[in-house]
């Protein structure tokens, strides 16, 4: 089966090529005036000067779209409208696969998506929400396409932090997640106030590089106990984060030497530092990335730098994603560059931070609990699902509608903004809101368990079963422009307008009895389940 979109775009290409001897995007796009409608005769008319409506005439003379469209036109200042047959619509639909139109790429890569990166020892919070949320979709999405995506968790695992909490420990490896965050807030007030027990954490930093059997055995007592907790919440959430995609800062430290001395570095107070070309500090001068610090310690930089050379080198990436927030935007940016101009990070691999917003409480600051403190990834989820509860005997269910409401306010928001955290509107059957896709599909699965006929090709009749159709013909497109993006509230308006369209089709249309209006309620339902699922969300069969 074609992609619609895709097939106009390329017909009137050609035609379009053919006119102007040269390669010209047809901008083929939805219309309200058409099906779909072309304004490239406006600007290439411009461009040789000439007038756009005979223009688009011409164009039209070397078109081959008699088997596609009912009716074509001109119209305004040279538009050209597009209007597919009733009866091109009515095949489409009926030949849909599983994939429904969505084709696996020509030409796949190997893509790593790093993603979620809570630290060890502590809980995860609010703050890791969008990150694994929109980490899970992506690598979805990229699957899908059938690329080779490799997952990879990069923990904050190793370093100062670590040495303090192994020294409070005190050799005490029993502690649940809970009690270790806990412990490291107690250890960082003693790190603060008492000068041995600082420099008693510092010898445990230096143990753990070194591989002092019991430094180590603590730390992994503690990695074990993070690892439990982040796998239950990645279980929890349906994400496909999994133990072997763990790469902790720790799996680096053998190569930050090495790394170092293979960059350009200069000296600044002590610490060896790279001045990578086009950054510049607030006044004007070169801004550097400190990639071993003056007391001889590695820091993120070249950690990541570790980490960015491993996943070209080792797992042989020619795409690497990053979705961390867009605070570190300019630290990646200086990262990528140095990487660059070392030589590791040359076409065709490339490195993109996708980066993303905060998530506020009512008040449009960062969401906090009733105490001040940082919202619990656990409390959170557990609000959620109790509210789900409210309308849902079935605790499984609950599960899903509350767990998908969280995930869906995240992706349905324009990626790079803020957005407030509101479980009222999250959880509510009306308007653009996971709760409402489910029950739409749920509906439209009953509708086909009621039915005693058979499926047949649809008869395009009714003004809502065009619409119907339209839409349900779009989801190519709209897979295209979110893989393009990754920007997943393309793909959550779309769900929202489709269920929207059965909506209005159900109510005038008699569906039950008529087996090309149930190939129509069978392939809502299909696209529903699909494009949640390309969220990580689920799509219950009953609500």
């Amino acid at each position: 089966m074609a992609d619609i979109e895709q097939l106009l775009h390329a017909r009137l290409a050609r035609a379009f090529a053919a006119v102007a001897g040269g390669p010209v995007d047809p901008a083929v796009q939805r219309s309200q005036r058409a099906d779909y409608q072309s304004g490239a005769a406006l600007g290439l008319a411009r461009s040789l000067k000439t007038d756009p409506r005979a223009l688009a005439a011409k164009v039209l003379d070397h078109a081959d779209l008699d088997d596609l469209c009912g009716e074509i036109e001109v119209s305004g200042p040279g538009f050209i409208n597009l209007t597919l047959a009733d009866e091109v619509l009515g095949r489409n639909i009926n030949e849909l696969d599983d994939r429904l139109g969505v084709s696996t790429v020509d030409e796949p890569e190997t893509v790593v998506v790093d993603y979620s990166g809570p630290n060890a020892a502590k809980e995860m919070h609010v703050g890791h929400l969008r990150s694994t949320v929109i980490g899970d979709a992506v690598v979805r999405l990229l699957e899908f396409l059938g690329h080779r995506v490799i997952r990879q968790n990069h923990l904050g695992d190793w370093g100062t932090p670590f040495g303090m909490l192994i020294e409070q420990l005190a050799g005490d490896e029993r502690a649940g997640i809970s009690e270790l965050g806990e412990l490291y807030v107690q250890a960082r007030r003693r790190f603060d106030a008492e000068p041995e027990f600082r420099r008693k954490s510092r010898e445990r930093v230096v143990l753990l590089q070194a591989g002092d059997a019991d430094t180590l055995r603590l730390w992994r007592a503690v990695m074990e106990t993070s690892r439990r907790h982040f796998l239950a919440m990645y279980g929890r959430l349906g994400v496909r984060l999994q133990d072997a995609d763990f790469a902790g800062e720790s799996s680096y430290n053998a190569e930050l030497d090495g790394i170092v001395s293979d960059l350009d570095t200069s000296d600044s107070d002590g610490a060896a530092c790279v001045f990578p070309q086009g950054f510049t500090n607030r006044d004007g001068g070169p801004l550097p990335l400190i990639v071993r610090k003056s007391d001889g310690g590695y820091g993120y930089a070249a950690t990541d730098l570790a980490a960015l050379r491993h996943r070209i080198e080792d797992l042989k990436a020619t795409r690497i994603l990053y979705l961390i927030g867009e605070p570190q935007h300019l630290h990646l940016q200086l990262v990528f560059a140095t990487a660059r101009e070392a030589g590791w990070l040359v076409p065709p691999v490339r490195a993109e931070h996708i980066g993303f917003g905060s998530v506020l409480g009512a008040d449009g600051k960062l969401l906090r609990s009733r105490e001040g403190g940082t919202v619990k990834l656990a409390d959170l989820l557990d609000e959620a699902v109790g509210r789900a509860a409210v309308h849902n005997a079935d605790p499984e269910i609950s599960e899903a509608v509350g767990i998908g409401a969280v995930k869906y306010a995240d992706l349905s928001n324009d990626r790079a903004k803020d957005y407030v955290l509101d479980f009222d509107r999250m959880l509510s059957l009306k308007g653009n809101t996971s709760v409402y896709l489910q029950y739409a599909h749920a509906r439209v699965r009953s509708i086909g368990e009621r039915a005693t006929t058979g499926r047949e090709e649809p008869t395009i009749a009714h003004p809502a079963e065009r619409r119907l159709a339209l839409e349900l013909l779009r989801f190519p497109a709209v897979i295209r422009t979110t893989s393009q993006t990754l920007e997943f509230h393309h793909l959550t308006g779309y769900l929202f307008g489709l269920a929207t369209a059965f909506s209005a089709f159900y109510e005038h249309c008699r569906v039950l009895g008529n087996g090309g209006r149930l190939t129509l309620s069978d392939r809502t339902a299909q696209t529903l389940r699909t494009g949640l699922g390309l969220l990580g969300i689920a799509a219950p069969e009953r609500m």
